[in-house]
């Protein structure tokens, strides 16, 4: 018989066996939010850290002191306020900031813009910027001192990417280090190499689209074959009431070499809430190809990538993310929400949260996992009014029932909904506790091995079987939390407002998960302080752990030596 020592040793030999990969099973590249169309953040790895001390920076220059730095490969300065995450390919690391960070002598740190920054990928020296100049009609479009809040689309020397302006962009991986212009743009001052090198630009906001987005446009690209599909962020002007372009369309299908539209949809047409900031996912399940969208109305879309032939949509199906007695009140005092979150796809199902702008702070949330086989209208609930109770109603904006004016609501029979995680009496006791509570959620799930985890905007950190919606456990991190979970290396890495870092054993068992500190479970491998906050999301590629707070981006490594 073992003693409990000798059973403990065995289990964690098993855990890091378990959790090892070949060489040639590594994750080399990360070329787009959430890794791959499916938008799950599960790279492969080993030896990620659980522990680095990131230095210290000069509060006036913001210069890097390596001297008390652990585990850190290099450090690359960004802007003042950095929402957009790193994605790595080839040569280079690239990601979304503001222009404090003054890489450019024609753009002082003076001039307010939107920059994605490529560097490289082994010292972090900077190579080149693609700046966007701030729309003249002022934060109704593009807000001040907000850059580039998206992650790129790369593949092979070519990136595409959407700017704060309205536009996607495809530039050249190589800038103009390869002694070539790729696009037409001879007449712009973007010889420099420090300048991108950019072959095409589509403005959603010119004719004939006239798309008006709400503070910001930004979404993560993805694609399949040489289709770009793109969430237009179409949505309100500053009243935060009227919707100056209703028939504007709301997601894209784009040729990837030409930047032309080869399809468009307005489905949430009058009904959008607020602004449409979610980015769309990819795939093929059950033999039928996909691309799904999260809509400015709370709803979730489902299209054929082809479309129907003739530059308009073809719906497969969707699905409302939100209890229909839920109502839109502005300032995000009310009970129904758009989706911010990215749609994942797992073992053939969709996973979703609904959230709000973080400006409108902490309200009720819903996590779906949603059935893509059926079609058509797959809600769990439909709308009647009593007036012809047989027929569903129209969906309606503030609230899509309202039982002063005769509606009500019945089961759908055709309803998608697997699970709903809202709230859960996950010990049994009666009671619905804070930490058994979901909130609104700008992030997305992260899923392996049947375990889901998702970060919701009140700080709380929730652990469930991906199967059946079951709370495994959940943590409060204390802080305000915009980005989405890492798992990877048997680990699972979250950051949060207060610049931490929350490392977890990867576990469905919360004694696994975290480690009893007195009496208070805590995170397995504690939490590492960042020195600022960290909006954006952990990513792995080649070994290496890359983490951006609002003014640096960390290669972070096991036993690294810093490069610069």
């Amino acid at each position: 018989m073992t003693n409990s020592r000798t059973s403990l040793c065995i289990v964690a030999v098993f855990a890091a066996c378990s959790s090892f990969a070949l060489a040639e099973d590594i994750t080399q590249d990360w070329a787009q939010w959430g890794g791959d169309s499916m938008r799950n953040n599960t790279p492969v790895g080993n030896n990620i850290p659980t522990e680095w001390e990131v230095g210290d920076f000069d509060p006036e220059t913001g210069e890097w002191d390596s001297t008390e730095a652990k585990n850190i490969k290099w450090v690359a300065r960004l802007g003042s306020q950095s929402y957009g995450n790193p994605v790595v390919a080839g040569d280079k690391v690239y990601v979304g900031t503001n222009n404090n960070g003054g890489w450019l002598e024609r753009y002082p740190t003076s001039v307010d813009l939107g920059v994605l920054l490529a560097f490289d990928r082994e010292t972090g020296e900077f190579r080149w910027q693609h700046s966007s100049e701030k729309l003249k009609t002022g934060r109704v479009h593009d807000w001040p001192e907000q850059g580039i809040c998206c992650a790129p689309y790369v593949e092979g020397n070519r990136l595409w990417f959407v700017t704060s302006r309205g536009e996607v962009r495809c530039v050249d991986t190589e800038g103009f280090y390869d002694g070539e212009n790729d696009g037409p743009y001879q007449d712009e001052p973007v010889q420099s190499k420090d300048e991108a090198d950019v072959v095409w630009v589509l403005n959603f906001m010119a004719e004939p689209y006239y798309v008006s987005q709400h503070n910001m446009c930004s979404c993560s690209i993805t694609g399949v074959g040489d289709i770009l599909f793109v969430n237009t962020s179409n949505g309100l002007d500053e009243s935060h009431i009227n919707l100056p372009a209703p028939e504007a369309p709301s997601f894209m299908a784009v040729d990837k070499n030409t930047g032309k539209v080869l399809w468009s949809d307005s489905s949430p047409g009058l009904n959008i809430l607020h602004g449409q900031w979610s980015s769309p996912t990819f795939a093929e399940i059950n033999g039928q190809a996909m691309v799904i969208f999260g809509g400015g109305d709370g709803w979730v879309y489902a299209f054929d990538p082809a479309g129907d032939g003739n530059g308009n949509s073809k719906l497969l199906w969707k699905f409302d993310a939100n209890p229909k007695e839920s109502e839109w009140i502005l300032g995000g005092r009310g009970t129904r929400n758009n989706i911010i979150a990215t749609p994942v796809v797992y073992d053939g199902l969709v996973y979703v949260a609904v959230g709000q702008d973080p400006e409108h702070q902490e309200g009720i949330g819903h996590l779906w996992c949603i059935d893509p086989n059926g079609r058509g209208d797959v809600s769990p609930e439909l709308a009647f009014n009593s007036s012809n109770p047989s027929e569903p109603i129209s969906h309606k904006r503030i609230k899509a029932v309202d039982p002063d004016e005769g509606d009500f609501v019945r089961p759908n029979p055709n309803s998608a909904a697997v699970w709903h995680y809202s709230e859960q009496d996950a010990d049994g006791d009666g009671d619905i506790a804070y930490e058994e509570t979901m909130h609104r959620s700008c992030g997305t799930v992260t899923i392996k091995d049947g375990i889901l985890y998702i970060a919701d905007f009140s700080g709380l950190f929730h652990c469930l079987d991906a199967k059946t919606g079951k709370l495994n456990w959940s943590y409060d991190m204390l802080a305000q939390c915009w980005g989405t979970p890492l798992v990877v290396d048997g680990k699972v890495y979250i950051g949060d407002e207060d610049g931490q870092v929350a490392i977890f054993r990867h576990s469905a068992d919360p004694n696994v998960a975290m480690v009893d500190d007195g009496g208070e479970m805590l995170p397995y491998y504690g939490e590492i302080e960042m020195g600022n906050s960290v909006y954006s999301t952990p990513i792995v590629a080649g070994n290496i752990l890359y983490i951006a707070n609002r003014t640096h981006l960390f290669a972070i490594e096991q036993g690294a030596e810093p490069a610069n």
